[in-house]
């Protein structure tokens, strides 16, 4: 069931937050990138649709950038207490998505910009004329190889 990238954008403010981690807004898209890309190889499904471009420093869901860039590179300080019960992940799900979470905002914001730099499904949009879209499908491909 694909949810709202805001919502799974917020799911990860209230985690890093509860956790005494705050996260920038460009850690946020690395991060969600991550989810969306080990969540499509691991159970064949979005886990949210909205699109995730190729942008100059890594993957970028465009509605969630504009919805964070008035941190611009500070890191995000809000909560969302009721966003588990809105989103309804399975224990499954939870525990695969809490460990990308936890994993990724370890990394400094340039060692994302540098780690999916070297990936396949960003460097494809980026130097693609036509699109500079990321797509599910090159996603998918890429991190069940991984």
């Amino acid at each position: 069931m694909a949810r709202e990238a805001l919502d799974v954008a917020k799911y990860v403010i209230h985690k890093c937050h509860c956790d005494g981690k705050a996260i920038s807004n460009l850690q946020l898209q690395k991060i969600l990138y991550y989810m969306q890309g080990l969540y499509l190889a691991n159970f064949k499904e979005p886990l949210f649709e909205d699109k995730i471009e190729a942008w100059k420093f890594g993957p970028v869901v465009p509605n969630i950038y504009y919805a964070y860039n008035k941190y611009i590179a500070d890191n995000i300080y809000e909560t969302y207490p009721d966003i588990e019960n809105m989103l309804r992940f399975s224990k499954e799900e939870k525990e695969f998505l809490d460990k990308i979470i936890i994993e990724k905002r370890e990394l400094s914001v340039w060692q994302l910009v540098e780690l999916t730099h070297k990936e396949k499904p960003w460097r494809q949009a980026y130097t693609d004329n036509m699109s500079n879209t990321i797509t599910q499908r090159s996603m998918m491909d890429f991190f069940l190889n991984e």
